[in-house]
């Protein structure tokens, strides 16, 4: 009885992890991201700047400003609690901002790089430090921010710059280095301008599905194929 009884248990184990991994796949995953607390402390236009509750005393002087992409959401340096980028940075002493660039309507469209670097970059470190009551100022940019930073610090080098740190940032966009994308965005096959009559702003939607198309086996099928093996091994 006793080993009917394990064998039952097991298919209704298998049956429920199933169940949660179509859960996942029609309905999506449901975690509550960005559960650092953080407040407010400047907007423009669309753009917010958190400052995050410290969790001990500080530790550093040097506040860290975070700066994320245009496209994607910045709770993916927040994600959840124990695998979150902020939340440790915070838990260790760091004195933490981010700069949400928030989600760019129609009204936007004629917004350029040299608006978010000369304008509202330079806004947000002023402001960081002014509440951190700092001279110097650690920037951290991420994805296209990291591009963004790295153009704030080739035109502002000296104080109140005092590190720069780039995760997956583009830099190098010489056509030897830009791989699919150089053969996608070719002048022979593309025209940015069309894209721009047709959507004013190009839909960060439309730009992910071309990051994606670059190793569509690792993005459409890798993914999921890695979050079945954890599930079935109860490690969702």
């Amino acid at each position: 009885m006793t080993g009917e009884n394990t064998i039952t248990d097991d298919i209704q184990n298998n049956i429920e992890k199933y169940k949660a991994g179509m859960q996942i796949i029609f309905e999506g995953a449901r975690a509550e991201t960005g559960q650092t607390p953080k407040e407010i402390i400047w907007t423009k236009n669309k753009a917010k700047l958190y400052h995050y509750e410290p969790s001990i005393e500080k530790r550093f002087p040097v506040p860290i400003l975070l700066v994320y992409a245009l496209i994607n959401r910045p709770y993916v340096l927040d994600l959840i609690p124990g695998n979150s980028l902020v939340e440790h940075l915070v838990n260790n002493g760091f004195d933490v901002f981010m700069l949400d660039w928030g989600i760019p309507g129609d009204e936007d469209s004629n917004l350029t790089f040299e608006n978010y670097v000369l304008d509202y970059l330079p806004r947000a470190v002023k402001k960081v430090l002014r509440t951190s009551k700092a001279e110097e100022i650690t920037l951290l940019g991420y994805c296209m921010g990291g591009t963004m930073t790295a153009m704030y610090a080739a035109l502002f080098p000296g104080k109140p710059l005092r590190n720069l740190i780039l995760l997956t940032a583009p830099i190098d966009f010489s056509q030897k280095n830009t791989g699919l994308y150089g053969l996608w965005t070719s002048e022979k096959f593309f025209n940015p301008d069309h894209m721009v009559e047709a959507f004013r702003n190009i839909p960060g939607e439309l730009i992910d599905t071309g990051n994606r198309m670059a190793k569509p086996v690792t993005n459409y099928v890798g993914s999921y194929v890695t979050m079945w093996d954890r599930i079935l091994q109860g490690k969702s």
